[in-house]
């Protein structure tokens, strides 16, 4: 399952994962070439497999046509990419508040989702 989300991730995440599950190699390798600590590179994985392991975005993608692009985009921007809602706000050029109200309305959706699953 994890090798079919890796399309999701976008820049250096994307490229971790793929070091991490094509290329095999090491967090010692990793660190190595991006000059950073051993333990930094395993942190940053873990994150990513289980962002990408939590199927948020992907109840998101089933349900698309109950969100606009921009909600659409907003939800990779959290749940793909572990982005802050300030820096997802900047991105889209709108306030921290319109941010929150679409999370919380998508959120609302992916308990739905989840719930629908359980049944």
């Amino acid at each position: 399952m994890l090798r079919s989300r890796v399309g999701l991730l976008r820049g250096q995440d994307r490229v971790l994962i793929q070091m991490y599950l094509d290329n095999e190699n090491t967090f010692r390798q990793m660190a190595r070439l991006a000059g950073v600590n051993e333990a930094t590179i395993a942190r940053r994985i873990h994150k990513v497999v289980k962002r990408l392991l939590d199927g948020s975005y992907i109840t998101c993608l089933y349900n698309k046509e109950t969100l606009t692009p921009r909600q659409l985009e907003m939800a990779r921007d959290y749940f793909v990419d572990g982005l802050p809602m300030r820096e997802i706000a900047d991105r889209h050029e709108v306030s921290i508040y319109r941010v929150r109200k679409n999370l919380q309305r998508i959120q609302s959706l992916i308990e739905v989702g989840k719930n629908n699953e359980k049944l």
